[in-house]
């Protein structure tokens, strides 16, 4: 017990020293002190399964005895997978012991089922890890599962006294529920080909610290987005400090159209209580934009691209687009929100102007504004503005002969505005 005593009393050491350098919250670190801990208590034979939460180490202690060959045993190791020339994290799963064919049925063929458990939270709060393909994933579900046959069980016990691998599946086949470090619970059974029936089964617990957004992140993700979109609709409708009832009621049609339709099945009284919930929220927004008050919009718009993928900020660019023209008319203080919007949201200019061209058409504008209509900038000399007039003109000359009379009169009002500008900006 003297070798034992040392190893704590080194363990207790380290772990003091370490306090005082404030290195003690490192990932790497916690888990080597808990490494010693289980492996202490394991060789003093104190250590309980249900005593500690199981980890990617307590499952490595255990296997320091002998597994019970008389039952089924897993073990899952995160190794490297090649596929042409690039390689990839696995799943390698292994198994080892004994399985028991029906007493009516010894020679049975079977199938080797894997699925996955995010038990980060605990058993009670498990969420299922998901299957990025139809090929992966169980009957209608989005829930992953791996099948594989594991041909005939040669006898009425089938004992395998040394670890077999059995499966490797591949990182990129999974989709976990959230970022991060994620405690996983690998469940393994191996089943009747025949029947279905279950002949033997074993769990496995690990982790594995995933670098990308879950689907519950993305869920997540897609509401929030939702709620600042609200925001910078109103932003850009009150940018002339004057809300129309209009755009009023082309925001909340909006708004019940995303967060009341795509509620999961809930009852009747919960659905009013949603319903009364939205409105609130949305006459407060009201109220908050009547009084003067306005929003950090550039912060809205960094927070949007940290959650938000390209195609969805220029869905919020079109939506704002559509609330400006619902009273007819824009506003220079709309238009340069709008500018504003777009920058901070890292879009593309040019791909603005035609989603303007075909929501705020010219005539729309209160104020002409050179860069949204022709896409002059105050950085360009000029030749570089006279190459862009001739792009316009080129474009603009081709619709004036349109059977579209609305086309017709867009483009001879642009034409009329790229020879203002020549004679403005290139003499």
């Amino acid at each position: 017990m003297s070798l034992l005593q040392d190893l704590i009393l080194i363990v207790m050491l380290v772990t003091v020293a370490m306090s005082f350098l404030d290195l003690r919250k490192s990932i790497k670190f916690r888990d080597l002190v808990s490494h010693f801990k289980y492996l202490i208590l394991f060789l003093c034979g104190e250590y309980h399964e249900e005593r500690f939460p199981k980890n990617g180490y307590n499952q490595d202690i255990k296997s320091l005895a002998p597994p019970d060959i008389g039952i089924l045993n897993c073990r899952v190791e995160l190794t490297k997978q090649k596929q042409g020339n690039s390689v990839s994290d696995a799943f390698t799963i292994s198994i080892r012991g004994s399985i028991h064919s029906p007493a009516d049925s010894p020679e049975t063929d079977v199938t080797l089922r894997v699925s996955i458990m995010d038990v980060t939270h605990g058993l009670q709060r498990a969420e299922p890890v998901q299957g990025r393909s139809k090929q992966w994933q169980m009957g209608n579900s989005s829930v992953f599962c791996y099948d594989a046959s594991l041909g005939r069980l040669p006898d009425r016990i089938t004992t395998l006294p040394e670890w077999v691998e059995v499966a490797r599946l591949n990182i990129d086949w999974l989709n976990f529920p959230r970022k991060g470090r994620r405690n996983l619970q690998f469940l393994v059974s191996v089943l009747s080909q025949q029947n279905g029936r279950e002949l033997a089964c074993t769990k496995f617990n690990s982790f594995y610290i995933n670098p990308t957004p879950g689907y519950m992140d993305v869920k997540e993700n897609i509401q929030r987005t939702k709620k600042l979109t609200i925001a910078l609709a109103f932003a850009v409708s009150a940018a002339d400090r004057r809300l129309y009832n209009c755009e009023i009621e082309t925001i909340k049609s909006w708004a019940r159209e995303n967060f009341l339709k795509t509620q999961d099945a809930i009852s009747e009284t919960q659905d009013d209580r949603v319903c009364r919930k939205l409105e609130k929220a949305l006459d407060r927004t009201v109220a908050f934009f009547r009084a003067g008050n306005q929003l950090n919009t550039y912060a809205i718009c960094k927070k949007i691209i940290e959650i938000a993928p390209s195609a969805a900020r220029y869905d919020i660019l079109a939506f704002c687009l559509s609330v400006a023209k619902t009273k007819g008319f824009v506003t220079f203080e709309e238009l340069t929100v709008l500018k504003d919007l777009a920058r901070w949201l890292e879009a593309d200019m040019n791909r603005l102007r035609d989603m303007m061209e075909k929501t705020l058409p010219v005539d729309m504008h209160q104020v002409r504004d050179v860069e949204i209509t022709l896409g002059l900038t105050k950085d360009m000399n000029k030749e570089k503005t006279r190459r862009q007039l001739n792009k316009e003109y080129s474009k603009w000359n081709s619709r004036v002969t349109s059977s579209n009379p609305l086309i017709r009169a867009q483009a001879e009002q642009m034409l009329r505005l790229i020879a203002e500008a020549r004679c403005r900006y290139i003499g």
